[in-house]
């Protein structure tokens, strides 16, 4: 299972429900708040730039960028 983000038709930031920890750090790594964190998946709004801050903050991977880009 896993939470997607489709943006610029391009792109789209897919994150591993499975190995996500729900640590907070992509949460707090986003400069436009576009991440929100539930009791079950990552959420992404459409505020969300792509700047792979989430990505490179991820400890265990669980967020991938996948498209063009």
């Amino acid at each position: 299972m896993r939470s997607v983000f489709m943006a610029k038709d391009l792109d789209e930031l897919q994150v591993d429900v499975t190995k996500c920890m729900h640590c907070g750090a992509c949460v707090g790594s986003c400069p436009v708040n576009a991440i929100y964190l539930n009791e079950v998946v990552l959420e992404f709004n459409s505020d969300c730039t792509l700047c792979k801050r989430c990505i490179k903050v991820c400890p265990v991977g669980a967020i991938k960028l996948i498209g063009g880009r």
